[in-house]
């Protein structure tokens, strides 16, 4: 049956059928970005072109003379400048040569990686954390080489090569300035308090320790230095 109120029809209105939602799309998986690189300013990259030519050239002097030494025993390199300071004695030591093949010729080819890698950072390259991290440590064994060496020569060998001291002296800044570049940009975790510190008196450091090397070489033969004054 049906009424009609008011003139109109009272014929109950059909329900419209809810509308199905389209089910959504699963998003497409994209790759996560990219582990973040890390570079350089210019003074750290100069740092290490500096150091790694030093370091370069002393070992490509102590490479010659040690190569000399082979050809004649009697020759008598450039450095050899008194009984104290005496390259011959420390070339022809056991230690010159730890490795089975001459310590210098390790010194040309990981010196030169390291003045590679700051002419790189000076062209603007980028490395990841991994790469800074190898970096750090790779400086880290060179400088603990360098001062069993010094150990070998003031106490053991009882002679001092300069050009050996200048390879010692460059590869501690090498190191000490690569680990204040990776503190200060987060390669290296530590404590905001001690980053700060590090970056403020980062001359500290190496300051007290090449100071300590010279306060060792001069202790070690304090009547020679004496008896040249």
């Amino acid at each position: 049956m049906t009424s009609t109120v008011n003139g109109r029809s009272s014929h109950p209105r059909p329900r419209p059928h809810p509308r199905r939602r389209p089910r959504p799309r699963s998003a497409p998986v994209r790759p996560g970005p990219a582990p973040p690189t890390i570079g350089s300013g210019p003074a750290f990259a100069w740092l290490l072109v500096v150091t790694g030519l030093l370091g370069g050239l002393a070992s490509f002097v102590i490479t010659l003379d040690k190569f000399r030494l082979l050809e004649d025993l009697g020759y008598v390199p450039s450095c050899n400048l008194s009984p104290v300071v005496s390259c011959a004695d420390v070339m022809r030591s056991e230690q010159a040569s730890v490795l089975g093949f001459p310590n210098p010729l390790l010194g040309l080819a990981t010196y030169a990686a390291v003045v590679a890698i700051g002419v790189g950072l000076l062209a603007g390259a980028r490395h990841r954390r991994w790469f800074w991290l190898a970096l750090n440590a790779g400086t880290l064994a060179g400088a603990a080489f360098c001062m069993w060496l010094m150990s070998q020569a003031l106490y053991v060998i009882g002679a001092l090569c300069l050009w050996c001291v200048l390879a010692w002296a460059a590869t501690v800044l090498m190191f000490w300035y690569t680990t204040v570049h990776n503190l200060r940009h987060g390669v290296l975790r530590a404590p905001r308090g001690l980053v700060s510190g590090v970056q403020e008196f980062h001359w500290a450091v190496p300051a007290v320790w090449l100071g300590g090397i010279g306060m060792l070489i001069a202790t070690r033969w304090w009547p020679f230095w004496q008896s040249l004054l």
